[in-house]
């Protein structure tokens, strides 16, 4: 047994190098990059917590607002009630779609986060696969889709109302 011990270790080493270097030319010539400003926004079907499936690319034509977001997230809950303040007042009126994408909570607590909040807009279920898709590292993380699916402004932290009612704004001018 001792005489192939050597050759043992030699072949587990070897065998760790190809999976290494697999792996780092795999991440460094993929083609999946994380969605900027400018770029197409991937397509995606999420359920939402009321048990229809939602897919971003049936929203052609629309603005769409992707508001990332978490109920353990303080900045989160700030910004919830101005984002239901548009969504009841002006989104149907101007061709604006805004869809709550939770990140991991049970939906137990998201629907009870909506309920407490009474809020209304859509909110989907994410299980780290949109997150990551589209790079999302901070709560709240909101991203601005104009109605050719193109991504216009990506935003980390709260939106307040003269935030989102501008960039809103802006998209529609463009």
């Amino acid at each position: 047994m001792k005489k192939y011990r050597r050759w043992v270790q030699v072949f587990i080493l070897l065998a760790i190098f190809i999976v290494g270097g697999i792996t780092l030319a795999d991440n460094l010539f993929s083609e999946n990059t994380i969605p900027k400003v400018g770029s197409k926004a991937p397509d995606f079907t999420l359920p939402g917590m009321n048990g229809e499936q939602y897919r971003l690319s049936d929203y052609k034509g629309k603005i769409v607002v992707l508001n990332f977001w978490g109920t353990y997230c303080p900045p989160c809950v700030e910004e919830m009630p101005i984002i239901q303040n548009y969504y009841e007042n002006y989104a149907a009126d101007q061709n604006v779609e805004i869809l709550a994408i939770n990140e991991n909570d049970p939906i137990v607590s998201v629907k009870a986060f909506f309920r407490q909040h009474k809020l209304t807009f859509p909110s989907l279920l994410d299980k780290d696969v949109v997150r990551r898709e589209y790079g999302v590292m901070n709560y709240p993380t909101t991203i601005f889709i104009n109605e050719n699916g193109k991504i216009e402004v990506i935003f980390e932290g709260a939106m307040d109302e003269a935030f989102l009612s501008s960039t809103l704004a802006a998209i529609k001018s463009s």
